[in-house]
């Protein structure tokens, strides 16, 4: 299997696909062969453009994190208008192209491969930032905000998915209550939030994985010498399955930028 050379934020990347080391990045593509989606709900970012933000063919969308193109193909497709999405994982922004092709979008998609660090400091103009469970890539909640207001336009839009901690439990996780302490700060304001179904989510976490699982253990019988690791990242998918069923509350947040 080809390595995958990138920089340091391949930590960061890890920990944002539940890997628990930089070893297991250059299998993140096979494991993941089976899932489109990967973490966000193009459905719900969906659902919440269409109520609150008037959209047209000069819409501009970026894609931060973007995975294999899920919320931006669909995006596309089902509005549009323009989306770029920048990802650190070749084999991804491969899989994204191939589906903006699929789905008839490929005039409307550009994808990317890149650190979406950098991204922020150099892209500009958007309408619209989409970032998707993605956790600490950015850094706290307050510095994540603070970049991807640099990428958006006056009284432009985040749509971020991410999760409220619940009280007493949800270590890492900002409450609803900080987070809006935070927006406020930040001088951007909370226009809707979209809460993930519980019976949704665990139908869900079910499937995929059942999904990675398999492909796993297909990695196990191919690499003995690497059986931990594997294991490892299915034990670590498991854990972050429970967490997000238990101590958390799952949800896209839609937010404006304030002049």
């Amino acid at each position: 299997m080809e390595g995958i050379t990138l920089s340091k934020v391949e930590e960061k990347l890890a920990k944002s696909l539940t890997a628990e080391t930089t070893e297991l990045i250059p299998y993140l593509p096979y494991l993941l062969q089976d899932l489109w989606e990967l973490g966000s709900s193009p459905r719900d970012m969906l659902e919440l453009i269409r109520k609150h933000i008037h959209v047209s063919a000069e819409t501009k969308i970026l894609d931060l994190a973007c995975g294999k193109g899920a919320v931006s193909v669909n995006l596309a497709k089902e509005l549009g208008c323009m989306v770029r999405g920048i990802d650190l994982i070749p084999e991804f922004i491969d899989f994204a192209r191939k589906k903006a092709i699929e789905y008839g979008v490929e005039a409307l998609c550009e994808f990317i491969v890149g650190d979406i660090n950098e991204a922020v400091n150099a892209e500009r103009d958007y309408d619209l930032v989409v970032l998707g469970a993605v956790g600490v890539v950015l850094g706290t909640p307050e510095e994540t905000i603070r970049k991807l207001k640099q990428t958006i336009k006056p009284e432009g839009y985040i749509l971020i998915d991410d999760a409220y901690g619940k009280k007493g439990v949800g270590d890492g996780y900002c409450s609803r209550e900080e987070w809006l302490l935070i927006l406020e700060k930040m001088k951007v304001r909370l226009i809707a939030e979209k809460i993930v179904e519980e019976d949704e989510l665990i139908d869900l976490n079910r499937e995929q994985q059942g999904l990675i699982r398999k492909r796993a253990n297909e990695l196990m019988k191919k690499y003995p010498e690497k059986a931990n690791l594997f294991g490892d990242y299915i034990r670590s998918q498991q854990a972050e399955c429970d967490l997000l069923e238990n101590d958390v509350i799952g949800v896209t947040m839609l937010i404006q930028k304030m002049k």
